[in-house]
């Protein structure tokens, strides 16, 4: 497969492809357990508000996006020999489809659940966001430089 020749679109869906090969049963599980963890404390320690619910799901949707993420760069046994090629030639680019995915659903997560107005869950939306595109696009290009090294 020749990256050079592709299109925008065509990046666009090997990004999104790239991203369906992580262990999201095992991130679905991280995620709960630290959801259910963050709930547990802020019910023990008498956090109680109408939000109290939205930092819970924010840091299960984080961990999440980020075992999900790191572990399908990490993962050997892809089926696709040329998608896994093209995840580690474009580590960022792979890492994009999670990235926007946690910041959409985070700012519907502290709107609808928190007292954030929407523009205000967007902005703090941003910080995990953009944590999880730098951990995931770091560890791909850490991982594609020590094959090709």
């Amino acid at each position: 497969m020749e990256h050079g020749n592709l299109s925008r679109r065509e990046n666009r869906q090997l990004a999104v492809a790239s991203a369906t090969v992580g262990p999201w049963r095992a991130a679905a599980a991280v995620g709960a357990v630290v959801g259910g963890a963050a709930l547990a404390v802020d019910v023990v320690t008498g956090h109680w508000s109408t939000s109290i619910l939205a930092g819970p799901v924010g840091l299960a949707l984080f961990f999440f996006f980020l075992v999900g993420t790191v572990g399908g760069q990490l993962r050997k046994d892809t089926g696709d020999r040329r998608l896994r090629r093209w995840a580690d030639a474009h580590p960022w680019q792979a890492a994009l489809p999670a990235s926007g995915a946690l910041l959409v659903l985070n700012t519907l997560v502290l709107t609808l659940l928190g007292s954030w107005g929407l523009f205000g869950a967007l902005f703090t939306s941003l910080l995990p966001a953009g944590i999880l595109l730098v951990v995931a696009g770091v560890v791909g290009s850490v991982k594609a430089a020590r094959r090709s090294g």
